[in-house]
C-alpha cells in the first residue's frame, strides 16, 4: 500500500450519485450491514419532477430498501395504459391490476422530488450510510491489478481522496464513472425531441387514470395523471422554432385542449416545462474491476413504457446482494461478473420495448406509418395479447452461473419452470399478523417448500443461511402452493432479490444443479466464524456428491 492509502480514508462503497437509484443502492447495501459514502454535487434533491411512474416489481424493490409504506403515502395507483390515434379514439388499452404478482398495483404514479426526499430521510436514518453534498467528483481510478479504487473529489475547492473497495456509478448519463470503466455507448437507434410539461391545476381534466400515449405523426403525445392535482403532457417537438414566450402560452393551450379547457386567468401553474432528447442507448460495458455502472450511467431509454427509473432500481437490486456477500462473506469475485450478464440484457430488452412503441406512435408521417398503427391497433384487440404484453416487460432471466435451468427438467417435463422468474409476494399470516411475503424471508437466500424437506435441502438451506418455509398455512389463499404446482415443482431456492437460483422438481430430493452455484457463494479468501465455515463446507460437499 502506499503512503497515500495509508493516509486516505479507506470505506467499502463509495456510491457517486444520490439520485433513486444511488440512494437505493445505498439503503439496500445497509440491510446487510455494509458501510457506504454517497458522494452528490448538489446540495439538495433536484426539485423538479422527472420519473413519474412505476410498476410493482420497483414498488418491491422500495419495499426491500425500507421504504414501501412511505413510498404508498405519495402514491397514486394508475388503471393502465392506452394507445389512441390522432382522433384520441382508442386503438388499444393495456390494463394494469390494482394489485400484482409483487403485492401491489402493477402501476403507480408519484412524484420524483417526494419520492427523493423520502429515499433521503431513511438514508440519514441508517448509521451505515454517509451523504456528502455539494462534492465533485473528478476522478475514479483503480490499478490494473486490481485493489482498492480511489476516487477523488473536490469540495470548496480542496481536492481529497476516498479508497473503496468498490465504487458504484449511479452518476446518470452525463457519468465521469463510465468513462472510468472504458465504456462506451451502443446506440439502439432512436433520438426525438419532445417537450415535457408538468401542470398544477384545479380544473376538471379527462382522463381516465391511466396513461394516453396518442400515435398522431403530426403530433405524438402522452399524458397522465401524477397526483390529485398534478398532470405531465408530453409532445413531440416538430423540426420548426418553437414559439416566442408570447406565443407559448397560447401554444400550450391548444396542445392540451383534449384534455382540459383552459379559460383565461384559470388556476393553471406550469410547474415545469422542458424541452428533452429521448434516447436509447447501452453501455458496451457495465464494470472494471471494482468499478460498476448502474441507472442512466450504464443504459438510457425513451420514456413511453415507464421503465427508466425502474431498470436503474432492478440493477441495483441484482448488484447489492452479490457486492455483499463478496465483501463480507468472502464469495467469490466471479458473482460479480453475473451482474452485467444478467442485467444488461433485461435492459436491452426494456429499452427495444420502449422503441417499439415509441415507433408505433411517432413512427414517421407517411402512409406505411399510419399502416403500421392500424395493424397495431387491430392485434392489440386479440384476447390475451394485451396480458402478455404486460407480463413481457420484466421477462425471467437466461440461463446463467445464477439461474440454473437442468436438462432433466427440460426432457421429463417440458419447459423452463420457475427458475428465473421471481416469486410472487402475497400477503402471509405470522404469529396473527397479515405482512407481505418478503417481511417473513428476510433479507436473505430463502426456500420455500411444498414438500418435507429432504436432509441434502436442508443442507444447502443451513449452508447459504437460508429461511426455509413451508408454503402450506401461509394464510395466502393457496397463492404459493398454486405458483409451485404450475411450474411442477417441490421446492424452490430463492436469491435475495427473490430470483428462482434453483428448483427441486416434483418427486425429487434435491436442487438440480447445486455444484453449478455453490462454488461463486463461497470462498476461503477471507476469514469467517468457524460455525458459518463449518456449515459452507457442507454445502460444497453435498453439491459435489
Amino acid at each position: 500500500m502506499t503512503s497515500e492509502e495509508e493516509t486516505a480514508i479507506r470505506v467499502p462503497v463509495v456510491i457517486v450519485g444520490a439520485g433513486p437509484v444511488g440512494v437505493t443502492a445505498a439503503l439496500l447495501l445497509a440491510r446487510r450491514g455494509v458501510r457506504t459514502v454517497v458522494l452528490e454535487r448538489h446540495h439538495d434533491i433536484y426539485p423538479l419532477p422527472r420519473a413519474v411512474a412505476a410498476d410493482d416489481e420497483v414498488r418491491r424493490i422500495l419495499q426491500a430498501a425500507g421504504v414501501g409504506e412511505e413510498f404508498a403515502t405519495i402514491a397514486r395507483p394508475a388503471r393502465g395504459l392506452r394507445l389512441l390515434d390522432a382522433r384520441h379514439r382508442v386503438m388499444a388499452e393495456f390494463p394494469r391490476a390494482a394489485q400484482g404478482a409483487h403485492g401491489f398495483p402493477q402501476t403507480s404514479m408519484f412524484d420524483q422530488p417526494e419520492l427523493e426526499r423520502l429515499l433521503r430521510d431513511a438514508l440519514a436514518r441508517r448509521p451505515e450510510c454517509d451523504l456528502r453534498t455539494g462534492v465533485e467528483v473528478v476522478g475514479v481510478d483503480q490499478d490494473s491489478g486490481g485493489g482498492p479504487v480511489r476516487v477523488t473529489l473536490r469540495r470548496d475547492g480542496v481536492e481529497e481522496h476516498l479508497w473503496a473497495d468498490a465504487v458504484l456509478g449511479c452518476d446518470g448519463a452525463g457519468s465521469l464513472t463510465r468513462d472510468a470503466v472504458g465504456a462506451g455507448w451502443q446506440d439502439l437507434r432512436f433520438e426525438e425531441r419532445w417537450t415535457v410539461v408538468d401542470v398544477r391545476t384545479s380544473l376538471p381534466v379527462r382522463c381516465w387514470e391511466g396513461v394516453d400515449q396518442v400515435c398522431d405523426p403530426d403530433r405524438p403525445a402522452t399524458f397522465m395523471r401524477i397526483g390529485e392535482d398534478r398532470y405531465r403532457w408530453e409532445f413531440r417537438l416538430r423540426d420548426e422554432p418553437e414559439p416566442d414566450h408570447e406565443r407559448l402560452h397560447e401554444r400550450l393551450r391548444e396542445l392540451i385542449a383534449p384534455w382540459v379547457d383552459l379559460p383565461y386567468g384559470a388556476d393553471f401553474e406550469v410547474v415545469r416545462q422542458a424541452e428533452y432528447t429521448f434516447r436509447a442507448r447501452i453501455a458496451d460495458r457495465w464494470r472494471r474491476g471494482r468499478i460498476f455502472l448502474l441507472g442512466d450511467a450504464a443504459h438510457l431509454t425513451p420514456p413511453f413504457i415507464g421503465q427508466g427509473l425502474g431498470a436503474g432500481l432492478r440493477d441495483a437490486h441484482n448488484l447489492t446482494w452479490k457486492l455483499a456477500r463478496v465483501l463480507q462473506q468472502g464469495a467469490d469475485e466471479r458473482l460479480l461478473e453475473t451482474y452485467e450478464s444478467e442485467r444488461k440484457p433485461h435492459a436491452r430488452h426494456a429499452i427495444r420495448l420502449a422503441v417499439a412503441m415509441g415507433w408505433a406512435m411517432t413512427g414517421g408521417q407517411d402512409g406505411a406509418a399510419a399502416l403500421r398503427r392500424g395493424v397495431l391497433g387491430a392485434a392489440f384487440r386479440i384476447p390475451g395479447l394485451t396480458a402478455a404484453a404486460a407480463r413481457d416487460l420484466s421477462p425471467a432471466l437466461a440461463a446463467g452461473p445464477l439461474v440454473r435451468r437442468h436438462a432433466l427438467r427440460r426432457a421429463r417435463w417440458g419447459g423452463r419452470g420457475l427458475v428465473g422468474g421471481i416469486c410472487p409476494q402475497p400477503w402471509v399470516t405470522v404469529d396473527g399478523r397479515r405482512v407481505r411475503l418478503d417481511e417473513l424471508l428476510g433479507d436473505s437466500f430463502a426456500v420455500l417448500t411444498a414438500a418435507p424437506p429432504s436432509p441434502s435441502l436442508r443442507a444447502v438451506a443451513d449452508g447459504l443461511g437460508a429461511r426455509t418455509v413451508p408454503v402450506a398455512g401461509l394464510g395466502d389463499d393457496g397463492r404459493l402452493s398454486a405458483w409451485l404446482r404450475a411450474g411442477r415443482a417441490d421446492a424452490v431456492l430463492l436469491r435475495p432479490d427473490r430470483v428462482v437460483m434453483d428448483e427441486v422438481p416434483l418427486g425429487a430430493a434435491d436442487f438440480t444443479d447445486t455444484a453449478g452455484w455453490a462454488s461463486l457463494l463461497h470462498s476461503t479468501q477471507k476469514p469467517r466464524p468457524s460455525g458459518q465455515l463449518a456449515v459452507e463446507t457442507g454445502l460444497l460437499r453435498s453439491a459435489t456428491r
